[in-house]
């Protein structure tokens, strides 16, 4: 099943663990500790109460300094400002409407975080809109290998942690939530190594 069939069949609960996930494996950009999302988590959890999300994630923006409406005129990087618009935009409400809205979103962004701090991809141009050859992935499934669709192996496993995640939730519920959290930890160890060596390069 594709991403974009995955994310149109989920519920409430896989939604918003779904672009949780995507947003967890982006906080090396926020400048984040590895645990600063572990409340909402916990809330997604089996007894986690879905009326206190939206106090979590004001607290989760508090430390993280994001308001929820970012300026882009604050952050230069473009894919730090990708992220900080990810948590952004996270539903003060958990409802499947509002987290099916911000999972979609969540995972185009953060394909296209990935796109830009991939070595592979070089100079990659304006986020904009998503790439033709990760569009179709979504909608199509995702390739054995990343480089037939035209995708940097960074990007082809984010898109794989993407569906993982979202295929656990479903098959498992509140079950899953833990092997969830390992595979977008898995591609957060990825990433804040690929943001360090970005930093090293530029100094």
């Amino acid at each position: 099943m594709s991403l974009v069939e995955l994310i149109a069949q989920a519920d409430e609960r896989g939604l918003a663990a779904s672009g949780l996930a995507c947003l967890d494996r982006c906080v090396p950009l926020l400048g984040g500790d590895d645990e600063v999302l572990r409340p909402l988590w916990a809330n997604l959890a089996a007894g986690g109460e879905p009326t206190a999300w939206g106090e979590l994630l004001e607290q989760v923006r508090g430390k993280l300094g994001v308001a929820e409406i970012v300026d882009d005129e604050d952050v230069e990087d473009e894919a730090a400002l990708l992220a900080r618009r990810m948590l952004a935009a996270a539903p003060a409400v958990r409802s499947a409407a509002e987290a099916r809205i911000w999972a979609d979103a969540c995972s185009v962004a953060s394909l296209q975080i990935h796109r830009l701090l991939d070595p592979a991809e070089g100079d990659a141009s304006s986020a904009g809109a998503l790439p033709e050859e990760l569009s179709s992935a979504r909608a199509e499934g995702v390739p054995v290998e990343g480089r037939k669709a035209g995708m940097s192996p960074l990007v082809a496993a984010e898109l794989r942690r993407q569906v993982s995640v979202l295929e656990i939730l479903a098959g498992h519920g509140a079950g899953g939530l833990r092997r969830a959290l390992e595979v977008s930890t898995e591609g957060r160890r990825v990433l804040r190594a690929v943001v360090s060596r970005r930093a090293r390069g530029k100094g």
